[in-house]
């Protein structure tokens, strides 16, 4: 069916409402926007869905939404877990309350319980809720970082984590057997209520969540003697964290936070940043502002469903310093590890994990302290899949995971990155070694001296709309096809492509197979330690080309960082 039949389909359609088919009407004229919400439906991948808002097969509406929730629910009944119920929570996106009504009404229709958060709420206390109510599976209404006209839909499964292999193709496949948007059921809401099949959840989950998440604290004494003392900037972006933020930084005795007021409201068109993400420095201007103004000691900002972390620390000479997300990760991995060690002691079977595209320093830290290093697919599902593992087998103690992306875990009562738990541990550590008079910078900087000079870097490369996606699909396929020898001057080592399951040692030609699960990821390996990663990215209409670099000072690996990356860049325009 052409793009053209799908959009008369729509406006004749009984199920489409009239405001609706009013939006379709009013773009009629416009082929290419026809084109583009109609060419292709919304693909309910591996991380659900996530794209624009509007009218269209190929934008976020309650009809696209309700699709995915009606596949999901045909896959749980397949497995008869009907009973278990299904969490639901949302940001403060742009239709994110309309969103997780319709897929609790979907479910409800179904015969299957929805567990509603009242209001917005952050991932990972979505993550902890599919736990904590024994979910079968969770639902999060949340496109993170993405700019405002974006909304997303998210699946867990009973872990807490995102859906994996066998549910995550299980689930899809659910999803595109559904042919027509009439197969979707839905229900009036009063009657779903009356029926139990529709419930509010709010602080009956909070509560305990704060609790897990003050379990993780390792230093008490070290809050007591300086929380009072310690000076935090924090910004929630428009977003989830203000609440569980400021709540736990409270409790536990940081008496200045201060927060930047143009931010801290919900606002899902965040109209003090053009990107709402903490990798973004432009970001930032109105919290290091605050920051100057308060002579912070750090700087804190949550993405919009509270799931990453941004950190500045101040230097000895007061100037801010920002953390990239392999710094802060390295940094929390150190205190982590370092204080199990000294309270308790390390498990012999201890392991840090951190995803494929992360800071090699990560594996100096394991091998320094003796524990596993274990790397995954760039997800935090992943992650979570290998902690299940662990419980499953017996196998393995989990100390620490993050990704280079700017989240991370500590404990395992959720099974997803988690802002609120970060915040709360770097505050705690900046109190820890304030006690030794040091700043977190100091800290850092003893790190590169103990560990070596590691840095990162991404390049991001946007081609949106039908040509976008095309053109990404061909870069995938031409590296693939013709490996470089070389890239940037350097000569490629080991090549590992995670779609074919190929590990090629590029100078013995000796291959073997990746032991990863399939993923459309390229991996080039060179001396000295530096890498290269490319990859489509999950979530945004990108191209991604990570690097990695280990220098002799940190100016002497910026500037290697920098020139590599400019010329590996050039494979995503050959």
């Amino acid at each position: 069916m052409s793009y053209k039949e799908k959009y008369e389909e729509w406006l004749q359609s009984p199920v489409i409402d009239e405001d609706t088919k009013a939006e379709l009407r009013a773009v009629a004229s416009d082929e290419d926007e026809l084109y583009d919400r109609f060419y292709t439906q919304l693909e309910f991948g591996t991380a659900g869905l996530r794209g624009v808002i509007g009218a269209g097969e190929n934008r976020m509406n309650v009809y696209t939404v309700r699709r995915a929730t009606q596949g999901l629910a045909n896959y749980i009944k397949g497995l008869n877990r009907e009973a278990m119920g299904v969490a639901i929570a949302y940001d403060s996106r742009h239709m994110s309350p309309e969103f997780a009504d319709t897929a609790a009404l979907c479910l409800a229709a179904n015969g299957i319980k929805a567990y509603v958060f009242e209001t917005l709420r952050p991932t990972p206390e979505l993550s902890f809720a599919v736990r904590y109510l024994k979910c079968t599976a969770g639902i999060n209404i949340t496109a993170s970082h993405n700019p405002p006209e974006y909304n997303g839909y998210k699946v867990y499964w009973e872990d807490g984590a995102q859906i994996t292999p066998p549910h995550d193709s299980g689930i899809m496949d659910a999803v595109k057997a559904i042919e027509s948007y009439e197969e979707c059921l839905t229900t009036d809401k009063e009657e779903a209520v009356k029926a139990g099949l529709y419930q509010v959840i709010g602080k009956d989950i909070d509560d305990p969540y704060i609790a897990e998440v003050r379990k993780q604290v390792k230093n008490p004494d070290a809050i007591k003697k300086y929380g009072k003392d310690l000076k935090i900037v924090y910004t929630p972006f428009h977003g989830t964290g203000l609440v569980p933020v400021t709540r736990v930084l409270q409790e536990l005795g940081f008496e200045n936070v201060y927060v930047v007021p143009e931010q801290a409201q919900p606002d899902g068109d965040f109209p003090t940043v053009a990107y709402p993400n903490p990798e973004d420095k432009a970001a930032f201007k109105l919290a290091l502002d605050l920051a100057a103004e308060k002579d912070a000691d750090l700087v804190l900002a949550t993405d919009p469903d509270a799931d990453r972390l941004g950190v500045y620390v101040k230097d000895r000479d007061g100037v801010y310093q920002v953390l990239t997300g392999n710094m802060s990760g390295c940094l929390l991995a150190e205190y982590t590890i370092s204080q199990i060690k000294e309270k308790q002691g390390l498990p012999e079977d201890g392991a840090l994990i951190k995803s494929i595209v992360s800071s090699n320093m990560a594996d100096a830290i394991a091998k320094y302290y003796g524990i596993e290093l274990i790397e995954t697919l760039t997800g935090f599902k992943y992650i979570g899949l290998e902690i299940l593992k662990m419980e499953e087998t017996g196998k393995g103690q989990y100390l620490f995971g993050f990704e280079e992306s700017y989240g991370c875990l500590i404990g395992t009562y959720a099974r997803d990155k988690d802002a609120v738990v970060a915040t709360m541990a770097l505050c705690e550590a900046a109190a820890y070694y304030k006690d030794q008079g040091k700043n977190l910078w100091d800290v850092m900087l003893e790190m590169y001296e103990r560990y070596g000079y590691y840095y990162e870097d991404v390049v991001s490369v946007t081609m949106k709309g039908a040509d976008g996606i095309a053109k990404i699909g061909s870069i995938m396929e031409e590296l693939r096809k013709a490996v470089p020898e070389e890239v940037g001057g350097k000569k490629v080592l080991r090549f590992r492509d995670f779609k074919t399951d190929t590990d090629k040692d590029m100078v013995t030609g000796e291959t073997k197979t990746t032991g990863f699960p399939a993923s459309n990821v390229l991996y080039f390996d060179f001396a000295d330690g530096e890498w290269l990663c490319v990859r489509p990215s999950g979530t945004e209409p990108k191209i991604k080309l990570y690097i990695g670099v280990n220098g002799t000072s940190i100016e002497d690996a910026r500037e290697r960082a920098e020139i590599f990356k400019e010329k590996a860049a050039l494979l995503l325009s050959e």
